[in-house]
C-alpha cells in the first residue's frame, strides 16, 4: 500500500480512507496517475472539490482568527497524516466540507475520525463533528468516535495496510465500479 515516509517513518495519508471504503483499488490507480496532469484523468466531481478546497488551502476561507483552515495533521499513534478543512477554536468543532452530501457515507466519516483522532494527539480540543455540505449549506452532526466505532476505525487502517492490489478474487460493486474514474484501468471493471 502506498503511504508516504516522513523522517523514516510511513504515514497514511488521511484521504485514502474515504478512497479505500470507495475501493480499494482506487488508491493504487490514483497514485499511478500522481505524475500526471489532473486534467488527464479527473471528472468534473474531482474538479469542483479541487475548486471548493482552494479557499481552505490558501487560507482565504475566513479571516476570523477562530478558525484553522488547511492545518496539517498526524497522528504517531495511527500513522496518519494529512489536513484538516476548518477548525473552530471558539466552539471546538472540526468540519469537514464537501461539495455536497446526500448520504452520509462511511469514509466520510471514518476521514473526519482520522482528522479528529489526529488533533486531539496533536494537543487540540475537540468537541463537536461537522460534515459540512457546500451546495446546499447544510451541516450534519457526526458523533464522536466512541470505543466501538474506534475499534471499527482501528480495522480499516489494518484492512488498508494489509491489501494488496494483485490478490485474485477481488470484487466490487458494479455501481461504484461505472462511477469510478480508474475503470479504464482496473481489471475488476473490464472483467
Amino acid at each position: 500500500m502506498y503511504r508516504i515516509s516522513v523522517h523514516m517513518e510511513s504515514y497514511l495519508p488521511i484521504s485514502f480512507l474515504n478512497d479505500f471504503i470507495f475501493c480499494p483499488k482506487s488508491i493504487y490507480y490514483h497514485n499511478l496517475y500522481g505524475k500526471y496532469n489532473k486534467a488527464v484523468y479527473q471528472d468534473k466531481p474531482q474538479v469542483v472539490g479541487t475548486l471548493n478546497h482552494e479557499r481552505i488551502d490558501s487560507k482565504t476561507y475566513s479571516t476570523q482568527k477562530k478558525y484553522l483552515q488547511g492545518l496539517e495533521v498526524f497522528s504517531e499513534k495511527y500513522q496518519l497524516c494529512g489536513k484538516i478543512d476548518v477548525y473552530d477554536a471558539e466552539s471546538k468543532s472540526l468540519i469537514e466540507r464537501k461539495t455536497k452530501i446526500k448520504t452520509i457515507y462511511d469514509g466520510y466519516r471514518y476521514q473526519l475520525y482520522a482528522q479528529y483522532f489526529c488533533m486531539v494527539e496533536m494537543g487540540y480540543t475537540v468537541e463537536h463533528l461537522y460534515l459540512h455540505s457546500l451546495e446546499d449549506n447544510k451541516r450534519y452532526s457526526v458523533a464522536i468516535p466512541d470505543v466501538s466505532e474506534t475499534k471499527i476505525f482501528e480495522a480499516l487502517l489494518q484492512a488498508i495496510t494489509a491489501f494488496d492490489v494483485f490478490a485474485p478474487g477481488f470484487s466490487q460493486n458494479p455501481q461504484k465500479c461505472e462511477r469510478c474514474i480508474y475503470n479504464n484501468l482496473c481489471d475488476s471493471y473490464l472483467a
